[in-house]
């Protein structure tokens, strides 16, 4: 007899695991809209462009926290998405600012049952963490980034910098986003932050 499965039949058990944890945060009154709100705080606390041999990179440090609620979710096996936005804004006085350079780069926050660990993924790479707190550091301390190639940029020139990082919460399953909606713990965000940059020189 050979033994065989379909996409379908794969998917069944995370479909129940999915279900079993939209369940559990029904009975703990996370997803009733009347539950107590915690509100979630963060910021950009600096943000610099640098030289490097052959590239503009971005260096930023960002304070934030999960709120109670979040931490459960992602506890339970949701997986949370935040995305840093960065963009480069050429001035004219003629007309709008030209957009020289738009980049984001997205990380998912996820926990591994099997291995009691979280895991921090973004692109093909990935890290495991003991707790969420130091995955959360990890993806809050920018280094290093790559923005613009040295010859996109006209040495001497001023640009307007703008940077933001936020939940996504497009991303969550459908049930968790009809919560979401109005609701202060799970809007997970910053403001925009933003600075002058010349190029050619550190910008703070």
């Amino acid at each position: 007899m050979t033994d065989f499965s379909t996409p379908c039949s794969r998917k069944l058990p995370e479909r129940r695991r999915f279900l079993r944890t939209l369940a559990a945060l029904m009975v703990g009154g996370l997803l009733n809209a009347s539950a107590p709100a915690y509100a979630a705080e963060a910021e950009i606390r600096a943000a610099s462009i640098d030289v490097s041999e052959d590239q503009y990179v971005l260096n930023a440090d960002i304070s934030a926290d999960l709120t109670p609620l979040l931490a459960d979710v992602v506890g339970r096996g949701v997986s949370l998405f935040f995305v840093t936005e960065f963009e480069l804004r050429s001035p004219r006085w003629y007309w709008f600012d030209e957009e020289v350079v738009s980049k984001t780069v997205t990380y998912r926050l996820s926990y591994q049952s099997l291995t009691r660990q979280y895991r921090l993924t973004t692109g093909t790479l990935h890290q495991n963490f003991s707790t969420v707190e130091e995955a959360m550091r990890t993806m809050l301390r920018i280094r290093n980034w790559g923005v613009s190639e040295r010859s996109g940029l006209r040495p001497g020139r001023s640009y307007n910098a703008a940077l933001r990082f936020r939940l996504d919460v497009a991303e969550l399953p459908k049930p968790l986003q009809v919560s979401a909606f109005g609701r202060k713990d799970w809007n997970l965000g910053t403001d925009w932050y933003r600075w002058t940059f010349v190029a050619g020189r550190e910008s703070k």
